[in-house]
């Protein structure tokens, strides 16, 4: 099926992934097996979407836009392994589509706009997230991986790194997208610790101190 006539509409953040050889190094760092349950975040014009349900993965995909979303249900009509949500991300509930432990991995390019709040939404899920890829605003990922007396340290690292283990994988050109971003963007994976290094007493309080 051929990619739809879709205008990047800029209040969703869409900027569509072309380049085949950063889509091959997404892929290779997902490495998606028969069998798991993948959540894929704004697959837009599904450059990942479609080797990620060929694998034999099943997939649930998040999609805002209806135009997309619509595509993307007739794309994959024929899979019975996918599965198109057109909602909000920041409003979907992970705990809708398992309640195994460490049963869901979470890969997605995320609209820039809304990155950190989807971080923090997802973190609520942490146990039955197995592990997160992201395409982010470098920005974002050097703030995710800051260490303590880095300029970017701050909220967003403390609490993703109390949650997860940073990765920062590799960076991705502006060029690698139509529309092309006028930033560099990057790949970051996070997985949550099996045993964190060390657990607040007090989460809510916790979170209150570092907001």
């Amino acid at each position: 099926m051929s990619l739809p006539e879709h205008r990047a509409r800029k209040r969703f953040g869409q900027n569509f992934l072309h380049d085949q050889n950063v889509i091959q190094r997404i892929l290779l760092a997902i490495a998606p097996v028969a069998g798991q349950h993948i959540v894929e975040i704004g697959p837009g014009q599904a450059a990942i979407t479609g080797p990620l349900v060929e694998s034999g993965a099943r997939v649930d995909a998040i999609e805002l836009d209806r135009d997309l979303a619509q595509w993307l249900t007739q794309r994959f009509a024929d899979q019975q392994t996918f599965s198109l949500h057109q909602q909000d991300v920041l409003k979907f509930d992970l705990g809708t589509l398992s309640d195994q432990a460490r049963s869901l991995r979470i890969v997605g390019n995320l609209p820039y706009n809304i990155s950190t709040p989807c971080i923090f939404h997802l973190l609520e899920y942490e146990p039955l997230i197995d592990d997160m890829l992201f395409m982010l605003q470098l920005e974002v990922v050097q703030r995710l991986a800051a260490t303590s007396g880095d300029p970017q340290y701050g909220r967003l690292s403390i609490m993703a790194q109390y949650h997860c283990q940073i990765d920062h994988l590799f960076d991705v050109p502006p060029g690698a997208f139509r529309p092309a971003p006028k930033v560099t963007s990057a790949i970051v994976r996070l997985r949550p610790w099996r045993e964190k290094p060390c657990v607040a007493a007090d989460i809510p309080l916790f979170e209150r101190v570092v907001r």
